[in-house]
């Protein structure tokens, strides 16, 4: 189970690790800085192939039946996974990439709060030694990026892009909850259907807002189809796969498989983009890898619900259904008289 959840793990590092390469190119080759019509162009996908699976349902579980009951609910998941995507991104253009590395891990501690109070998961001692460890490991990573000179320049305002990468790793927190809940207890299905449909629909609002301009400029040419072409087939890959994976373990156990996720980014960028090596990337690595294998060791366990008190009386209620269950028990009774007559008195 354990080599099935790091696998698992690290195919998601690597869907995440395409969209990050992907990114930085059109950004530094092409000056094209669109991380919302990027993410439209993922909501949209999914629109297209799960709320369209939605709309073929029949039942309690269609498109119309889901929107009936939950669509409130909806909005507010699609808005906090909208955001969450854009707030990270754009955070990049205010404080640095140590910055961002260091902050985006806030997520997982807000998780596993939301985690402990709506999933009513129960961590044990090791779990939180276990995340100690992995958060060492993002430190060892990003010394590793300040010795490489990779921690760029301080932008243009460091506190409001540190603002940004903390709203964005606790909307994340958010979105990936919901998706546990929902995953768990509902489909895979229509948690995708319904994200792409908000999605797609906030994602669309706002670019129209905030990056017409962008996209206006861009030259177009089949390097740059391309190039967004593989990062929606990465993001559409995970989101498509990472209901499979929170699934089989948990969206706290996901979120620590990722986190090396960056050091994927780290080994392209060698070749792409002629980044410096240093071997605490590896050992960083490791660390990570450690407390991930410590992590999935050990299953967290569910808190039971809170049982009802009883009455400390029985009531009229509870003493009919005595009688009841006792008249189910209680044998038919056979009287003999001395006539020789047999009289079969039922308790019914």
């Amino acid at each position: 189970h354990i080599l099935k959840t790091i696998i698992l793990g690290q195919m998601l590092s690597l869907f995440i690790c395409g969209t990050a390469v992907t990114s930085q190119y059109l950004a530094e080759q092409y000056q094209v800085n669109t991380p919302m019509f990027q993410s439209f162009i993922n909501y949209s996908l999914l629109l297209l192939v799960y709320t369209t699976m939605l709309a073929f349902r029949t039942g309690s579980d269609s498109l119309w039946q889901i929107l009936k009951q939950r669509w409130w609910k909806y909005i507010f998941l699609g808005l906090a996974d909208v955001e969450a995507n854009y707030m990270i991104v754009k955070a990049y253009q205010y404080t640095t990439l140590t910055s961002v590395q260091l902050l985006d891990c806030f997520g997982i501690p807000v998780l596993m709060a939301l985690s402990w109070f709506i999933l009513r998961a129960r961590y044990r001692l090791i779990h939180f030694l276990a995340v100690a460890v992995c958060l060492l490991g993002v430190g060892t990573m990003v010394g590793a990026d300040i010795l490489a000179g990779r921690q760029d320049s301080e932008g243009s305002d460091v506190v409001i892009g540190d603002v940004l990468v903390l709203l964005g790793a606790s909307l994340y927190a958010i979105s990936n909850v919901s998706e546990e809940y929902i995953v768990k207890n509902l489909s895979r299905v229509e948690f995708l259907g319904m994200v792409g449909l908000f999605g797609t629909i906030i994602s669309g609002l706002q670019l129209a807002i905030v990056e017409h301009r962008e996209i206006m400029r861009i030259q177009w040419n089949w390097k740059i189809a391309l190039l967004f072409t593989v990062f929606a087939l990465c993001m559409f890959g995970l989101y498509s796969f990472m209901p499979v994976v929170i699934k089989v373990t948990s969206a706290t156990s996901v979120n620590l498989g990722i986190l090396t996720a960056d050091l994927y980014s780290l080994f392209f960028g060698l070749f792409i983009f002629f980044y410096k090596f240093s071997g605490l990337y590896i050992l960083s690595f490791v660390i990570i890898m450690v407390g991930f294998i410590l992590y999935c060791s050990t299953p967290t366990r569910t808190a039971e619900p809170t049982a009802l008190p009883q009455p400390g009386s029985t009531g009229l209620d509870n003493a009919a259904l005595k009688l009841e269950e006792n008249d189910s028990e209680t044998p038919a009774i056979t009287v003999q008289f001395t006539r020789g007559e047999t009289v079969v008195v039922s308790t019914d």
